[in-house]
């Protein structure tokens, strides 16, 4: 297999804790010299802030209450696969930022909440870095995953999703958890249909499942701690995958099925560097042999 140019994505729904992969690439990226091309998902959704409003409004008044971020008329999902697709054809594509906040904003001197322009991705990239929403979708019209050299999935179970969605969205966005709720049973078709799929698609999946109740999302207070929890890690793919290595250096871990470790969640990083960086490694070497 030859890998010229590798494309990475990450991909899990808002607030399922793709921010923690992505941490940790960038040790690896730093540690290893990497030069990466960043790539966030929300600079691919087809409405800014202020536009996204009014479409989904317009959906409503059309009798579709269930438009969101999720679908894939909301993203320009086309131009995502040719991103991915040039990328690894060439090492080369266009990209943009979405600016979520005013420290975001600032250096560009725009709203927050608007795109910054379309411009080349920097000469002399390693490889492409995604993260976001739609690293590992198929429709009728695109297959994004097919492009994508190493594909994770970052998945909590639905409760402990939410329990983070919830919390973000109070005490960063200053949402009512009816406001939360509303978003939540607005987005779940295309969770179903477009995000769920993904999972299937993806060669390392991290769930992390709490041992703590969490029964009642919408009441819960805080969120479990990584000690409070485990994180089951699937292997597409286990051919190659050193589970006694891992299971040496990740106390108290342990296999649940042939192609699946379990680790308490307090490791959670530490396996991803122990994962990944093998994998990455690899994909640089294949790039080198490549060039």
């Amino acid at each position: 297999m030859t890998v010229k140019h590798p494309v990475v994505a990450i991909t899990g729904s808002s607030g399922a804790g793709t921010s923690s992969v992505t941490r940790t690439m960038q040790h690896i990226f730093r540690r290893e010299e990497i030069v990466p091309a960043l790539v966030e998902g929300d600079s691919f959704h087809r409405y800014d802030r202020a536009e996204m409003k009014t479409a989904m409004a317009e959906a409503e008044a059309q009798g579709n209450s269930h438009f969101c971020h999720f679908t894939p008329e909301a993203n320009l999902l086309p131009e995502l696969e040719k991103l991915f697709r040039g990328y690894g054809e060439s090492g080369a594509g266009l990209i943009r930022k979405y600016l979520h906040n005013d420290e975001e904003a600032a250096p560009y001197g725009q709203e927050p909440g608007t795109f910054t322009p379309w411009e080349a991705v920097p000469d002399s990239t390693d490889l492409l870095f995604y993260e976001g929403l739609h690293g590992a979708v198929v429709t009728d019209t695109v297959d994004i995953a097919r492009h994508a050299d190493l594909l994770v999935g970052v998945v909590p179970i639905i409760n402990l999703e939410w329990i983070q969605k919830a919390y973000r969205d109070r005490s960063e966005r200053g949402y009512s958890t009816e406001a939360v709720m509303d978003t939540i049973l607005r987005r779940m078709p295309d969770y179903v249909n477009f995000v769920c799929p993904q999972f299937s698609r993806t060669h390392v999946n991290f769930q992390r499942v709490p041992t703590v109740d969490t029964s009642n999302p919408f009441i819960a207070r805080f969120i479990p701690s990584a000690d409070e929890s485990f994180v089951v890690i699937r292997f597409r793919d286990p051919t190659g995958i050193d589970f006694p290595y891992l299971l040496t250096m990740l106390h108290d871990s342990f296999m649940s099925r042939p192609n699946i470790i379990v680790v308490p969640g307090g490791k959670m990083e530490l396996a991803m560097q122990l994962i990944f960086t093998p994998m990455i490694l690899r994909l640089m070497e294949q790039r080198r042999r490549a060039g």
